[in-house]
């Protein structure tokens, strides 16, 4: 199996597989392939725990479907590209080297990673309706690739060492970095700090990969431009409203 990663910008992972080589990836995330690559489309590979591992991921906003791209009789090529501006991690898995990457953080791999839920809190989400906060666990043995947006930030923390980080940044990390959401400290900053309510504290030792762009906070900055009638109910909701707002955002 041949890998490399094109581009800068808008990256592309590209492989030439032997024949009977195979990568997997969830449902969707396909770029192009050539004539020997053969789809086949399963559950197989969604991380074990059986059905209530599966509808964990479903809840999480995951899928429970996962695709093998595999060659067959003759050598082929088959990429996956990034959905955001942003840079592809090549990560090496193993028992006691195991990762938590974000919710949309897992590009593909080779078909002994295993993929599961590691962590999911609501954030609130049964008070005000937000989504909450999921992280993958990686597993098993061999490599997995993985897409972080925007530019990306590599910090090796040591033993007891804490860095809080908005949840949204949080990328990659490896399984021996201690992680827990924390408040953000004082009524005042979660009201108008105007960085939301939550951080993510990781505590060493082990590597983090943080990420410059989060999907939330890009798809908040474009929402402005798109039309919609839900604008025109928080503009009438005056100041009381603007906070409350503020304090969502913050969340996502």
């Amino acid at each position: 199996m041949q890998s490399r990663v094109t581009g800068t910008t808008m990256p592309v992972l590209e492989f030439v597989l032997e024949p009977n080589e195979s990568v997997i990836s969830e449902a969707g995330e396909l770029s192009w392939m050539g004539s020997s690559i053969q789809m086949t489309t399963h559950t197989q590979f969604a991380g074990g725990g059986g059905l209530f591992g599966m509808l964990k991921r479903v809840a999480g906003g995951g899928s429970i479907f996962m695709t093998e791209y595999r060659a067959i009789g003759a050598a082929g090529e088959v990429a996956f590209a990034t959905k955001l501006p942003g840079h592809i991690v090549p990560v090496e898995v193993s028992p006691g080297h195991e990762y938590m990457i974000h919710r949309h953080g897992f590009l593909c791999a080779t078909p002994q990673i295993q993929i599961s839920v590691g962590f999911q809190q609501s954030l609130g989400a049964g008070i005000f309706g937000g989504s909450g906060f999921l992280l993958q666990h990686l597993s098993g043995q061999g490599t997995a690739w993985l897409e972080l947006s925007g530019e990306l930030v590599i910090r090796d923390l040591q033993p007891g060492e804490t860095l809080r980080v908005h949840p949204g940044h949080v990328g990659a990390f490896q399984s021996s970095v201690s992680f827990q959401i924390t408040t953000v400290p004082g009524i005042k900053n979660m009201i108008f700090g105007g960085d939301g309510i939550f951080l993510a504290a990781l505590t060493g030792p082990g590597r983090i990969w943080l990420q410059t762009l989060p999907i939330t906070k890009l798809a908040h900055a474009i929402d402005q431009y798109l039309p919609h009638e839900a604008r025109r109910e928080t503009v009438e909701g005056g100041m009381v409203g603007g906070i409350v707002g503020s304090i969502l955002n913050g969340m996502k």
